[in-house]
């Protein structure tokens, strides 16, 4: 059950500008944004046999307890790899085809819920993802999200390069989201922000409300020991059965979300990659 949230403290001048900080993939979302376009690339000709079944193992290694850091470092290596000279339209082609099927996002009821607390108490939501930002932002806007902060991958002549120009991950996250405090004038200590991560500790560390959401283990015992809450979330529903308003994405929005995917795709084939499933 998603908790009642706060209204923002007033200060001497005014009430101050707070936000909520939510982290995506089995914060808000159930399940991996990345995995579920596997097959279609695999009939696009991305990705090969192998690693189609490697990225189902995966799906559940996610699920279990996500990656630690030197994972996700040598994650972000073979992503940039991984996606070298992968055609942008060609990408974008597939997930055309397939978006609909496949990415009319399932979310967790408890978070819709939590985001419309924060809306209702005056506060930005913010959610900030590693995730690419052509996955991140559409998603975003399906949620009501003021901003999104993502990782961005470099474009060349219509192909990934293989750098990423910028990746939303650990620090960057509470780098990222102290920029946007200056600019945007939030108080950090009256903002709030929710991860199921361990990762993501100095984005949680960074704000006065910090919430772990299904946490890994590293990050429960965080969560305990600093006496912060751990929310547990379970009812994933459909956008369109929590929205009755949602309206299957258009087909710019549907392109927008492609790059992205192909993003973090690779780096949920590299965690696989790494893992051997266990014999039987």
């Amino acid at each position: 059950m998603a908790p009642a949230v706060a209204a923002p403290q007033r200060h001497p001048f005014g009430v101050a500008r707070t936000a909520a900080f939510f982290d995506l993939d089995k914060t808000i979302i159930a399940k991996s944004s990345a995995l579920a376009f596997s097959r279609p690339f695999y009939q696009g000709g991305l990705i090969n046999r192998r690693a189609v079944l490697k990225s189902a193992y995966a799906q559940f290694l996610f699920l279990a307890g996500g990656a630690d850091h030197d994972q996700m470092e040598k994650m972000r290596e073979y992503l940039s790899a991984l996606t070298r000279g992968w055609n942008v339209q060609q990408v974008r082609e597939i997930v055309a085809e397939t978006l609909h099927g496949l990415i009319d996002p399932i979310i967790y009821d408890e978070a819709a819920s939590l985001i419309e607390q924060h809306h209702a108490a005056g506060r930005d939501v913010v959610i900030v993802s590693s995730s690419g930002s052509e996955v991140v932002e559409p998603i975003g806007a399906l949620l009501g999200a003021d901003r999104v902060i993502a990782t961005r991958l470099k474009i060349e002549d219509g192909r990934y390069t293989g750098e990423i120009e910028y990746y939303a991950y650990a620090e960057n996250k509470a780098a990222a989201i102290r920029e946007l405090a200056e600019t945007e004038g939030y108080d950090l200590a009256d903002c709030y922000a929710y991860s199921d991560s361990v990762t993501d500790l100095p984005l949680l560390e960074a704000v006065g409300h910090p919430s772990a959401v299904n946490p890994d283990r590293a990050l429960r015992k965080e969560a305990l020991a600093r006496e912060w809450p751990v929310l547990l979330f379970d009812r994933p529903v459909e956008l369109r059965r929590r929205l009755p308003e949602f309206s299957a994405p258009s087909r710019s929005v549907v392109i927008a979300v492609a790059v992205g995917t192909a993003l973090v795709t690779a780096g949920a084939l590299w965690y696989a990659s790494r893992r051997r499933p266990p014999v039987g």
